[in-house]
């Protein structure tokens, strides 16, 4: 049955992270993400709750995908899907219905014997959303932590993989982000000085390090602990990224370190270029289909894409006048958008 209430709010709950989208009328009027330490238990997800807007907590229809499911608390995923949508169902006012990909929506009650389809589908619904506006795309959901890659033919998600087990096989998914990744996962080697050196196999420096650097970290993007607990201004990025070559700040003019964050910008883009060209290449995809980039990631989408000689088309543009919020927070929260979207356009049952 379609929902009785006027508003629908799509829910992302993730291991480091929550994200929530408020639909009315059709349109995505608001999103917001906050912290969600879920590897410390389930009570993170309360906190997180409670840090949200006020709207989060209101009643509506609430649809609801996840990743975090996967987080270290749980003994494996079905346990985590059971977890996580018994929480939805518990905590959040009014219908909840879990989002399934393939299968639907379902009950939270009914989310554990459904685990395969349910655990972390939250890229299956912002393909499905985009692939009914772009028939032949290839989605490109950079985040805090994973890229999705998901090939959209004939307006449906065409993902070779399920799983995160088969997407890391086929390239669909890319586990690097522009925040948490560690510089020393893209390299082992750097040039610095003219010289090239072996790094510090330490969690020094992540990927929000070096993006702050070049001046590109969007604004809010990175709400976690940086690696030494300590600030997050540019100078204390610089001291975090030159431990990784076993210097002090103070050795080196600013130049430098920006050069050397710049060196670790261009090996996660080779890295994502390197997925996405696979992608492209599959006999199914026009030719001529565009990037659809959204996410807290979105900014190296049209780099990307430059890269590949293809258009550039962002989720939020896409999307259209089904957008009426804050458009960076909207594409930051791009599964919660579109799960929303999805529930509110069709039935909940």
């Amino acid at each position: 049955m379609r929902s009785p209430s006027p508003r629908t709010i799509g829910w992302d709950l993730g291991g480091v992270h929550v994200k929530a989208a408020l639909v009315e009328a059709g349109r995505v009027v608001a999103a917001a993400q906050v912290p969600c330490p879920l590897w410390q238990g389930l009570p993170a997800l309360a906190q997180a709750l409670a840090a949200l807007p006020d709207w989060a907590r209101g009643e509506a229809a609430h649809a609801v995908t996840m990743t975090g499911e996967l987080t270290d608390c749980f003994a494996d995923r079905r346990e985590g899907v059971a977890a996580l949508s018994g929480w939805a169902g518990a905590h959040l006012a009014g219908i909840v219905r879990i989002y399934a990909g393939r299968s639907g929506f379902v009950a939270p009650e009914a989310a554990a014997e459904r685990a395969a389809d349910v655990a972390s589908a939250n890229w299956h619904a912002t393909a499905a959303l985009a692939g009914r506006i772009a028939p032949d795309a290839l989605l490109v959901d950079i985040g805090s932590t994973t890229t999705d890659l998901i090939p959209i033919v004939g307006g449906r998600p065409a993902a070779a993989g399920y799983s995160d087990a088969e997407r890391l096989a086929t390239s669909e998914l890319v586990y690097t982000g522009i925040v948490r990744t560690p510089v020393v996962a893209l390299a082992d080697h750097a040039p610095f000085g003219g010289r090239r050196t072996r790094l510090m196999t330490e969690t020094f420096a992540h990927m929000a390090d070096a993006y702050r650097i070049l001046g590109l970290l969007p604004g809010g993007a990175d709400q976690q602990a940086s690696g030494d607990r300590k600030g997050k201004s540019v100078a204390e990025s610089e001291t975090r990224l030159a431990r990784i070559v076993g210097r002090d700040r103070t050795e080196a003019p600013a130049p430098a370190w920006a050069a050397l964050a710049g060196h670790f910008a261009e090996a996660q883009l080779r890295l994502l270029h390197d997925a996405a060209a696979l992608l492209l290449g599959r006999p199914d995809m026009d030719a001529r289909a565009p990037l659809i980039p959204c996410g807290a990631g979105a900014f190296l989408g049209a780099r990307l894409a430059d890269r590949l000689g293809r258009a550039s088309v962002p989720l939020v543009d896409l999307l259209g006048d089904r957008i009426a919020g804050p458009r960076d927070g909207i594409s930051t929260c791009g599964p919660a958008a579109a799960v929303g979207l999805i529930a509110a356009e069709g039935t909940i049952a």
